[in-house]
């Protein structure tokens, strides 16, 4: 029952229509903006795992004479096939594709003949990488050297347990009581064994911590009882800190002994184990070459290993003939419309990284000639106006990619710095300025190194203003100590 002044509310379900704008991605167009992004390595394993998806698109190894005649095959054969109206429709299309397939080829003839391997240098390649084989761990090199010493049996399992609990820098992880404990063994016995791991080399392996480790490398020179020793042992974070006067004020002897002492702790090995380093090498293969030539400077794309994609004869061949089943067309002809996309996606990859890096040689002509200290501010919006490109566009392209340049090897962001301004109304680039204070440390006296404060007053001899917070940062990104640890005598 409803009371006075309440009405009775009516719930209902109906449907209607309204227009909205939204704006949907295709796949071929999240495919193109993945390929941008990629990495040369990691774009040769996407074409190659397309390659085993895809069993239309192949590789193509022919030689241009062989090409034109299978062209010529496939255009004969596929003139005299039959079909229905649908299959002559797609005839049309397929004719576009094999255009493009053709200036792909094109492409790659004219872009990839500026940098070839020879066959000499394809079985060099095929050697190193058939030679390549997995490196000795240190616990398999200890564990190989306890094989011909007479240990009986119980000896022989401690020393395991022992080489077990050591890593890879050479330093025993637990403590000898926790591995007594574990192998239920004397603790005594388990130090005794310690003390021989200790005469394996390398040298120091087996400390429990770096103070350890370079005193037993000391005792195996018959420095244990040098100043040397007697730093090692009671002053090594000032040692670190380069705080050679307090050292010596500490054990009366002059800073020169000090420095003496110092310069023979330096040719020990802290991590003694790193020898025997598992870590796999990260290599960099450039996206773009740099080179100079008569006429300044030309970009030359690393096409050389990327796969030259086509689609397989055999496919176009059944694609129109009359006995192909009605599916397995449709099959292929899905499959022959992703391959051709995948190919205009690497073609318009490559072609976007080389329009940037050409962009990136025409403004910073100063570092193609000089190097970093006459690098210019320039922006990722500067590029895409000039190229009728969206900044992401140029983001997207230059991530992960590296250009070798007639400086070296660089990442392509580098180029893309904002400015500072000089005292003369230019502007110069942060790394332009890391280039210079990279160069006035570098000579810079070593028995007098510049303090910051010092570096600050040349970079103003050269009308660049920087407070000293920053100098110190961009003295930290180069990897530079301050001049305290820097001092030599």
């Amino acid at each position: 029952m409803l009371c006075a002044g309440e009405r009775a509310v009516a719930i209902r379900l109906e449907q209607s229509q309204r227009q909205i704008q939204k704006l949907i991605m295709s796949p071929q167009m999240q495919q193109a903006i993945r390929l941008l992004q990629l990495p040369l390595l990691q774009l040769q394993q996407v074409i190659r795992q397309e390659m085993t998806q895809n069993p239309v698109l192949e590789e193509d190894l022919q030689e241009e004479e062989q090409q034109e005649i299978e062209r010529q095959e496939t255009a004969d054969e596929g003139s005299t096939a039959a079909g229905d109206q649908d299959e002559l429709s797609f005839e049309e299309e397929f004719s576009r594709l094999a255009a493009i397939d053709d200036e792909w080829r094109e492409y790659f003839r004219q872009s990839g003949s500026h940098r070839k391997y020879s066959e000499e240098d394809e079985e060099r390649r095929r050697f190193l990488e058939a030679s390549i084989v997995k490196p000795e761990t240190l616990q398999e090199n200890l564990l190989d050297q306890i094989g011909p010493l007479l240990l009986d049996e119980r000896e022989r399992r401690i020393c395991e347990a022992l080489i077990g609990n050591i890593d890879d820098n050479g330093y025993l992880q637990s403590d000898v009581a926790e591995i007594a404990r574990s192998i239920g063994e004397p603790e005594a016995d388990v130090e005794r064994m310690l003390s021989l791991v200790r005469t394996l080399s390398p040298v120091g392996v087996g400390a429990r911590n770096v103070r350890e480790c370079l005193l037993i490398q000391l005792d195996r020179l018959g420095k244990r009882e040098s100043l040397a020793a007697r730093i090692v042992e009671g002053h090594l974070e000032e040692l670190g800190a380069r705080k050679y006067s307090s050292i010596a004020r500490a054990l009366k002897v002059s800073p020169a002994q000090v420095h003496r002492a110092a310069d023979l702790i330096a040719t020990l090995d802290p991590k003694p184990g790193r020898v025997f380093s598992v870590e796999q090498a990260q290599y960099i293969t450039p996206d773009v070459f740099i080179e100079k030539d008569r006429d300044g400077y030309t970009v030359i794309l690393n096409d050389d290993r990327i796969p030259h994609l086509r689609i397989s004869n055999l496919y176009r061949k059944l694609i129109s003939a009359p006995g192909t089943d009605k599916g397995d067309r449709s099959y292929i002809r899905e499959k022959i419309k992703n391959g051709q996309w995948l190919i205009r996606n690497i073609r318009q990859r490559q072609h976007t990284i080389s329009n940037i890096a050409g962009e990136i040689v025409r403004r910073q002509r100063g570092f193609m000639e000089e190097g970093p200290s006459r690098m210019k501010p320039l922006t990722m919006q500067e590029v895409a106006d000039a190229l009728g490109i969206h900044e992401s566009t140029v983001s997207r392209a230059i991530a992960g990619k590296y250009a070798q340049t007639p400086h070296g090897l660089y990442d392509m962001k580098y180029f893309f710095s904002t400015g500072i301004s000089t005292a003369g109304g230019d502007a110069v680039a942060a790394n332009a300025i890391k280039g210079m204070i990279g160069e006035i440390i570098g000579r810079e006296n070593p028995k007098e190194p510049l303090s910051d404060q010092q570096v600050i007053d040349l970079l103003k001899g050269k009308g660049i203003a920087l407070a000293r917070r920053t100098v110190t940062k961009y003295r930290k990104e180069l990897g530079i100590p301050p001049s305290s640890r820097r001092r030599s005598f």
